[in-house]
């Protein structure tokens, strides 16, 4: 690969922008999953989702398109990464943007939207060279909106 993944979890991995060849290669080394959340014609010369999502699915690897834009990361990508991943079954995920951190986000409110502890995440991107910290208090509301008891009446 062009870029060398940078693992996050055993399961997780966040690269920059890939290429067609990077995906065969992802494929060599156990990806079943690859995430894109950058959006198409963000810059000239970039390869376009539809291509990638080819080739992926030429080298056996599930794809999924979660760009993440101006408007920030949104219920749509958590849900769509995991969703995509429930989907691909075992083996390891490569989600990719321009520079890793949008990635990197999508995943981190994922995590914390479905329970993992935030000084957890916090610490795993820090480890993987990302310091999201000015995300914690948005990614504890999502953490605790997951641990509050059901307000529903009951049906």
């Amino acid at each position: 690969m062009s870029q060398k993944p940078i693992p996050v979890t055993d399961t997780f991995f966040v690269t920059t922008q890939i290429t067609e060849d990077d995906i065969r290669d992802a494929a060599k080394n156990g990806f079943t999953l690859i995430v894109n959340n950058r959006p198409d014609g963000e810059m000239i010369g970039q390869p376009k989702s539809d291509e990638l999502e080819k080739a992926a699915h030429e080298a056996g690897i599930a794809y999924a398109y979660l760009p993440v834009d101006s408007g920030g990361v949104t219920p749509h990508h958590t849900g769509g990464l995991e969703s995509a991943i429930d989907d691909a079954k075992d083996g390891k995920t490569l989600a990719f943007c321009k520079s890793g951190l949008r990635s990197l986000l999508v995943w981190s409110y994922a995590e914390a939207r479905f329970g993992k502890p935030v000084d957890q995440i916090i610490d795993e991107a820090r480890i993987a060279g990302y310091d999201i910290s000015g995300h914690e208090p948005a990614m504890t509301m999502l953490f605790d909106a997951h641990k509050a008891p059901r307000t529903d009446p009951p049906i």
